[in-house]
């Protein structure tokens, strides 16, 4: 493969609802180029951009894959992203290094949740939209073009215009150059013609949506227009450039991705129209050659055998093979070996990579997702990329009893290449816990574990951290007596029991008269903290509790550090006992971000999960509603919110306080 000058590339992101034909899209680009000889399919398995086990037999993309396509002189990176939220991550970061957006709808279901959303991440990228399956049943251009006006803000002009829809698909009116463009199916060869007679009154509405567009692309062609001056076919193009380039307007083409057709007109968009590398707003304005290295890591693979694959998009300067840079962020140099361009799981090796470009670099020491490579002399740290947080926490153990060191390792390469993913070992329950972005992502890391890493694994719920505390003061006694032949065991205590609403634990001693000699006070103390571990209603950790030790008796003989312990831990389980013990819950800070449709259904789950609703804030079209929520009631909240928002909410969470459970709820848990 070529290195390309930084005006010769094009990098594309394309997003989409999952199933809307991404990957077929990606795929009729590379046999449009002549980079493969057959158009694989999805359903098939034998598509150059899904090559992972999972993403074949789920017929899903999970991961965003680099597609170079040379065309035209020019390489166009493109970065097949996955349409489902659990891996939105790949999302992000395909965003994050790329200068425009593919955004493709089906014609069938026109604009999905997930377009939605992600239509929302891209910020101010330019963007085009693909209409694709114009040759499905029930497939409708203007239903589709009508939803994206309804749903977008931004102004959504047209291009083309469909000739025939569902099995009378045969092309497109191309509304710039006036002509048809007839798509032989699976070739994709295109042959031009009239417009046929029956279109001409839909091509004129269209058309004058184009002019406007276009002036509004150009100041200069904006006064000519407003002054009702007509403009020239050429000032027309301008316009349109700008109007690409800036992000102004939102041209949409039309086809079908799995027969090929509509394709070529949309690729030679890109290569005319998009913008290139120099426009991204991290280095408008600079001479991107002339700048020192900067090169932002979006994407890591962790293989078993290859070791770690850091994808990265050089941003300024020229990264060269057999080179060595400086990490910025870790403060570490890295030797660069081989440059790998990949398209799909092939590997091409470049000398160098200039200003703009996308590739990968292997057995990098340091280097993770989101760090800057640069120039030790003139170092440069790009911003990173914001990852969504995981929210969906479940259990993980290994079947086999000695596979914890096993997969605890294999959680940190996986942790490595998905930053979505978090794991922590909770001491308390015993648990490990992993929190994912939703049930779908937690099944595919399951089975990454088991096919990368040899490590078979079970989930199960997370075991919520329970407290007991007491409400009532108490005074008791513990006496540990033990006779044996030769030195007894002796050790007398009168403790105070008493609650302690602002601190989870306080010792203190009252003893008058060296009732109990004050070298045992220590190991009193260790007897009541060694009690506290295990409650008595259900064995969780006791909490909130003052113990005063005020009186108790000893023998010079017979007396020890462990009869005093022994005896402490005796008065200190009778006292609990005694003084009306109780359970306690974790309370967490929930804010839960939704459309202000879903507000009253949102309220009515939070209240049915004996939440309390603390207020409502406006953000923007979106309410941020803030409440308290049991732990115990929140384990699934995740999928609960996907199923009541359709995937449109997003709820963060952190720890608030312990209460006491309410008495029904406590016998269950205590019966468990």
């Amino acid at each position: 493969m070529n290195v390309y000058p930084t005006e010769k590339i094009r990098n594309v992101a394309i997003i989409a609802h999952g199933g809307a034909g991404k990957t077929s899209l990606t795929e009729a680009m590379l046999y449009q180029t002549g980079a493969i000889k057959r158009l694989g399919r999805v359903d098939d398995g034998n598509t150059t951009a899904d090559f992972y086990p999972e993403e074949i037999k789920r017929k899903i993309t999970i991961n965003t894959t680099l597609v170079p396509c040379e065309y035209r002189g020019l390489k166009i990176n493109v970065l097949d992203t996955p349409g489902f939220a659990d891996f939105a991550g790949e999302v992000k970061g395909a965003l994050r290094v790329a200068d425009s957006v593919i955004v493709v709808l089906s014609a069938v279901a026109g604009v999905e949740v997930q377009t939605e959303i992600y239509w929302e991440e891209c910020g101010d990228l330019p963007r085009i939209a693909f209409i694709n399956k114009m040759d499905r049943e029930n497939a409708s251009f203007e239903k589709a073009l009508e939803e994206m006006r309804e749903k977008f803000s931004q102004p959504i002009v047209p291009l083309q215009i469909p000739i025939g829809a569902e099995a009378n698909f045969k092309g497109v009116v191309d509304l710039i150059k006036m002509r048809a463009l007839l798509f032989e199916p699976g070739t994709g060869k295109m042959t031009e013609a009239e417009i046929p007679a029956e279109l001409a009154d839909q091509v004129e509405a269209y058309k004058e949506q184009i002019v406007e567009a276009a002036a509004e692309g150009d100041d200069e062609l904006l006064n000519k227009y407003l002054e009702g001056e007509e403009l020239t076919d050429e000032e027309i193009q301008r316009g349109i450039k700008g109007a690409a380039t800036n992000g102004t307007a939102v041209f949409v083409f039309c086809g079908s991705a799995l027969n090929n057709m509509g394709i070529q007109p949309m690729m030679d968009f890109i290569v005319d129209c998009m913008p290139d590398p120099s426009h991204h707003s991290d280095v408008k304005g600079k001479d991107v050659s002339a700048e020192p290295l900067a090169a932002l890591v979006f994407k890591t693979i962790a293989d078993p055998y290859i070791g770690r694959l850091n994808f990265f998009r050089v941003f300024t300067g020229t990264m060269k093979a057999d080179s060595v840079v400086y990490n910025a962020n870790k403060e570490k140099e890295e030797r660069i070996g081989n440059l790998l361009v990949m398209r799909g799981k092939e590997q091409f090796a470049v000398p160098e990579l200039k200003a703009g470009d996308i590739a990968a670099v292997a057995k990098l020491s340091v280097t993770t997702t989101g760090d800057t490579l640069t120039d030790k002399a003139r170092p440069v740290i790009l911003k990173g990329i914001e990852f969504p947080q995981p929210t969906l926490a479940m259990a993980i153990e290994p079947k086999s009893k000695g596979d914890e060191d096993k997969l605890s390792s294999a959680l940190q390469r996986l942790m490595e290449e998905d930053p979505t993913i978090t794991m922590e070992k909770n001491t308390e329950t015993r648990q490990t816990i992993l929190k994912t972005m939703g049930e779908t992502h937690t099944d595919i890391i399951v089975e990454r574990l088991k096919s990368k890493f040899g490590v078979d694994v079970g989930t199960t719920e997370m075991k919520i951290p329970y407290r007991e505390t007491i409400r009532a003061m108490v005074q008791v006694e513990g006496k540990h007596k033990k006779q044996t032949g030769g030195h007894g065991q002796y050790g007398h205590v009168w403790l105070k029991l008493e609650p302690l609403p602002d601190a989870e634990f306080a010792f203190e001693e009252s003893v008058f008269g060296g009732a109990v000699p004050r070298n045992f006070f220590p190991a009193v103390e260790k007897g009541v903290r060694e009690a506290m571990t295990e409650g008595v209603l259900a064995g969780y950790p006791v909490t909130n509790v003052k113990v005063t030790l005020y009186d108790g008796s000893y023998h010079p003989v017979d007396s020890s550090e462990m009869s005093f312990k022994l005896a402490a831990i005796l008065a200190f389980r009778k006292g609990m006992e005694q003084a009306k013990p109780v359970l306690l819950e974790p309370i967490m800070n929930v804010e839960v971000l939704i459309p202000e449709q879903y507000l009253g259904d949102i309220i009515g789950d939070l209240n049915s999960k004996r939440g309390r609703v603390l207020g409502m804030e406006p953000q923007g079209k979106n309410q941020l509603v803030k409440a308290q929520v049991p732990l115990a009631e929140m384990a699934r909240y995740s999928i609960d919110l996907k199923s009541i928002t359709q995937g449109r909410g997003k709820f963060q969470m952190s720890f608030s306080h312990y209460e006491e459970v309410p008495a029904n709820i406590a016998e269950k848990i205590a019966k468990k």
